[in-house]
């Protein structure tokens, strides 16, 4: 019990900006018959869960195959005045279920679940996230994606409400600031 109390202190500077629950992860179902190539290209954040290391506004993410077959997955947000960019890796772990793929933004750190629930390809991407930690809580995150800055509200609302069908608690679930970006 101590040793809770000890991640739970530890942790709660991180709290305002991430959303944890009790408990082990849930296993959402994601998308049948998932296709990589055609979700590759650019999306834009239309909302999510509380990310750290997501503040900024314009946010967008552009997915494209390596050479080496990895997909290199480069985000983007203007933040503080600035144009600000990650480059990651993902990899698909295993070829029978290619919507569910890990993420990672560094060589040090494992790969995140970055699970499609639920996407039509050209307008609509529905994403979650989950990490166990020790199983007594999780770390989770969400997004509804578009491939244009703006989505039609109630093209939202389905994707939060395939969310909360999946058991995802959308009560810390913001809109993007998606005004005044720059198109390439």
């Amino acid at each position: 019990m101590l040793v809770l109390c000890v991640l739970l202190a530890l942790l709660s500077p991180l709290t305002s900006a991430q959303t944890y629950r009790w408990g082990a992860c849930p296993i959402p179902k994601v998308q049948p018959n998932f296709q990589l190539q055609k979700y590759l290209g650019r999306w834009y954040e239309i909302a999510k869960l509380p990310a750290r290391f997501e503040r900024g506004k314009c946010i967008e993410a552009n997915y494209a195959i390596r050479p080496d077959g990895t997909i290199r997955v480069l985000n983007s947000q203007f933040y503080k005045d600035k144009v600000r960019t990650a480059e990651g890796t993902a990899v698909v772990p295993d070829p029978r279920n290619q919507a569910q793929i890990g993420v990672s933004f560094s060589y040090f750190t494992p790969y995140s679940p970055y699970w499609i629930l639920s996407t039509d390809y050209s307008s609509v991407a529905v994403v979650y996230s989950c990490t166990d930690i020790l199983r007594i809580f999780h770390v989770e995150y969400a997004w509804i994606l578009g491939r244009s800055r703006f989505l039609p509200p109630e093209t939202v609302r389905y994707a939060q409400d395939l969310l909360l069908t999946e058991g995802v608690d959308l009560f810390r679930m913001t809109a993007t600031d998606q005004t005044g970006c720059k198109d390439d």
